[in-house]
Order: C-alpha cells, then structure tokens, then sequence
C-alpha cells in the first residue's frame, strides 16, 4: 500500500464526476419513483363524491357516479316508507346480515339508511353486476308480481329488490344492493364514500 498522496487535481476530477454521477442518478430516479403514484385521474376516482339533494322531491331518484359505479339517492315517499313493512317477510335477508356486501351499521335498519326518507345504495346487481331498472309505481307490471309494492327489477335474471334495496327470496342475487359509506355534512349535502361522522 503506498502512501503517496492522491493528485488534487485527480481528486476534483473524482469528486466532480461522482457529483454528476448522483445529480444524473437522483434525476433519472425522481420520475421513475414518481410514475408509481397514483394520477390524478385515479386519485379522483376513489374520492369521496358531494351530492346536494335539496332540490329532490319525495319519489325522485337521482344517479352519481362513486368508483365507477353508480350510487342511487332516492327520497322515499311515506306511502314507499310504508311498503317496507309489507315486504319484511318476502325478502332474504331483512336485517342486512349477509357478508358478501356488508352493510354500514348505521344503515342495518329496515330503511337500510341514516335518515329513513333517504335510501342511498349502488346500483348494481349482486348477482352478475347487471344494473337494476326503477319499478317504484307498486302495482301490475310485466315480469312483476300482482302485488307488487314498488322497488327495483334487474333484467338480466329477474332478481327483485324492495325500496331498501333488500333482494326477495328465491330470487338468483345472493345478497341486497350495497349500502355504499356515506354521510351527511347537512341537511342537503351527501358525502359518498366516507362515513366518519355517522
């Protein structure tokens, strides 16, 4: 081992490249760690979504989309309110007990919801993910029983839903509409996709 000392200028040349080297490094790294953040496109898409129902009427329905899906607010009339009593016995599981779509526990009532006038639920099938059509006038109607009370009917197998959203026995859905997280920041705006005041 010699114990000559190193050139100075060898040494800035030393110094300098490796400066470099890590400046080169640092720069090509910062987009490459950047590129597994999430866009803000994605970002969004998980977001919490705000919703002002002041304008909607008792028996109005309005559709927003939540993580591309579509979350239905519907005001449900008194005589609808009502109707969920009747089907109490028809359907598979009233008390929103099943696991496969877990139910907020704010929303495991017979409304299914925070405020009983207000139903909030995706609109998706849980049985292929088709997505159900408004049958909410009770009565006669094709591929509907004669007494229906009014609720949702989805094409595809012919599953039915109450206006809780809750599926009716022998029917192929294996569970009731999701009850997404939800929460009122007032009396008039929604916020879908986060609950931590409910």
């Amino acid at each position: 081992m010699s114990d000559t000392p190193l050139d100075t200028s060898k040494r800035t040349w030393l110094i300098a490249s490796g400066c470099a080297g890590a400046a080169g490094a640092a720069f090509t790294a910062v987009p490459f760690v950047a590129s597994f953040q999430p866009s803000e496109r994605a970002k969004a898409a998980g977001a919490p979504v705000e919703v002002d129902i002041g304008a909607l009427k008792p028996g109005e329905k309005i559709t927003v989309e939540w993580r591309g899906k579509p979350v239905w607010i519907l005001k449900r009339t008194p005589e609808m309110l009502a109707s969920l009593e009747k089907t109490e016995p028809e359907v598979a599981d009233p008390e929103s007990k099943r696991t496969a779509y877990p139910t907020p526990e704010y929303a495991r009532n017979q409304y299914r919801s925070i405020k009983p006038e207000v139903f909030v639920a995706v609109g998706i099938c849980s049985h292929l993910g088709c997505s159900p059509t408004d049958r909410l006038q009770p009565g006669p109607q094709p591929s509907l029983p004669d007494d229906w009370t009014g609720g949702f009917l989805c094409p595809c197998h012919g599953s039915t839903f109450d206006l809780a959203g809750r599926v009716f026995k022998n029917k192929p859905a294996p569970d009731n509409l999701e009850v997404p997280p939800y929460m009122y920041l007032s009396d008039t705006r929604l916020l879908i996709g986060e609950d931590k005041k409910a």
